[in-house]
């Protein structure tokens, strides 16, 4: 396993079927003032045309200066009886500045037997220092990836928290009013969310409302332009996320993503939610 460092020309990344719904997933955060301390735990199912493909589970606990992410996900159902796939990924940074500031962030993946890594190091927002595995081959149509884009990013679990910034209501537009850049290690791309709706939501260990965004998947570098799957999830206007609140903070979770894809409709949706506020401060440790 190799390490790039940032004052090293960046290697090209590949594109990869299935980032735009990671990257949906892991949705950008704005954060604020500090706020009373909360956690967040929730399993979710995957699923195309009501067919099971996979389970996932996602835990955030954050304080008024740091919060730490950690998720996993499996094939499951009929996925099982052709492929095997299962991962691991987490996520440390601050809130600071009024935002969530990643500094660490990793990815470990199998699938069919092969192994897959990521490790992000960043710092002020910035990619500084990165690993990928295995060695990614470089294509003529390919996007490079420069530093210039590398700024103010932010990683795939530290984006799948959006921060409702001021004191206003959450469950409101304002959760929907951004464009979130994020970094996967492979993939540089937006997304773009808009407020649609709000609606009543509920599942086991929480009835509640969901504010419903609409988004549009941006790539901007580290693509293939000519890729089909590419030009189809840019075109794709039928991606959704439905965000409630965790207890105690300012932060939207994911409770619903819904993407249309070439053989039907993706949903990822939670089975089971917990979420609560903290008098005292969660134990979550900034990293350094």
């Amino acid at each position: 396993m190799t390490t790039t460092p940032m004052t090293a020309p960046l290697p090209r990344f590949r594109h990869r079927a299935g980032a735009a719904m990671v990257g949906l997933l892991m949705a950008a955060g704005l954060a604020g003032p500090a706020w009373a301390d909360g956690q967040f735990n929730a399993k979710y199912v995957l699923s195309i045309g009501g067919v099971e493909l996979g389970r996932g589970s996602i835990k955030v606990e954050a304080g008024d200066q740091a919060y730490e992410i950690s998720g996993s996900a499996r094939v499951t159902g009929v996925l099982r009886a052709v492929s095997s796939g299962k991962g691991v990924a987490a996520s440390r940074g601050t809130i600071s500045g009024g935002k969530l500031v990643p500094k660490v962030y990793a990815l470990n993946a199998e699938a069919d037997g092969k192994a897959e890594t990521a490790r992000l190091a960043m710092a002020s927002g910035a990619l500084k220092e990165m690993q990928v595995e295995p060695p990614l081959k470089p294509a003529a149509d390919r996007v490079p990836i420069e530093q210039a884009v590398l700024q103010n990013i932010l990683d795939p679990m530290s984006g799948a928290f959006v921060y409702v910034p001021g004191t206003g209501d959450m469950l409101s537009a304002a959760a929907c009013s951004r464009s979130i850049p994020v970094f996967d290690g492979r993939q540089r791309y937006d997304l773009v969310l808009t407020y649609q709706r709000t609606e009543t939501v509920k599942v086991d260990g929480y009835a509640g409302s969901a504010v419903v965004c609409s988004v549009r998947y941006q790539p901007v570098a580290g693509h293939r332009p000519t890729r089909y799957t590419v030009k189809y999830m840019v075109d794709n206007k039928d991606i959704y996320v439905w965000l409630v609140p965790i207890a105690g903070t300012r932060l939207m979770a994911p409770f619903r993503v819904s993407v249309a894809t070439m053989i039907g409709t993706a949903l990822l949706e939670a089975t089971s939610l917990e979420t609560e506020a903290k008098a005292g401060t969660v134990p979550v440790n900034a990293p350094r």
